[in-house]
């Protein structure tokens, strides 16, 4: 079985992450699920029963020194949403946050990471923002952003065709598909 590991930041589409678990689950991968500081806080009231879901702890700090880890190891990782904070917090190598830690670690260990973000238009103006992006596909980060990915909305706004959940579980299917 496939463990997948799920990392989300505080935006909006991380709301609907029981689904995507669900979709994931649908695929046979066992789905472990993190969340950043904030995003736990969103979804608080929900994480019992995504724990229940998932059959793991939802988790969003770092385990203490001595403590066994509560999940299997990850054959891959999707980050998403990732946002315009974690995107660059990642690409910097500023490992504050557990999620970012893993990530980051991720690229050292090949294990494969798919991410999408969640920006709108201002946030994507950012010159950081864009060498974040340039920085973490040169390091082998699949990177769903632009076209074949997620295209920022405006400030305050949504897209109509909502989150493209669908491409970012395409991009874990063909990358589980490519391992040997």
């Amino acid at each position: 079985m496939t463990t997948l590991y799920l990392f989300g930041s505080a935006a909006p589409p991380v709301l609907e992450v029981a689904e995507v678990i669900k979709a994931g689950q649908h695929r046979g991968w066992d789905v472990c699920l993190a969340l950043t500081p904030a995003a736990a806080r969103w979804l608080e009231a929900d994480l019992p029963a995504l724990e229940e879901l998932t059959g793991h702890p939802v988790r969003s700090e770092y385990k203490l020194p001595g403590e066994p880890d509560a999940w299997p190891p990850a054959d891959v990782i999707l980050f998403a949403p990732a946002t315009f904070n974690t995107v660059n917090e990642w690409a910097l190598g500023l490992t504050s946050k557990f999620v970012v830690g893993v990530v980051a670690e991720a690229i050292g260990k090949e294990i494969p990471t798919v991410a999408m973000p969640c920006v709108n238009s201002a946030y994507a103006r950012h010159p950081q923002f864009h060498r974040s992006v340039d920085a973490l596909r040169a390091s082998g980060v699949t990177v769903l952003y632009s076209e074949g990915g997620f295209v920022p909305n405006r400030p305050g706004e949504r897209p109509q065709e909502g989150y493209p959940w669908h491409l970012a579980l395409e991009a874990v299917d063909a990358v589980v598909g490519a391992r040997p």
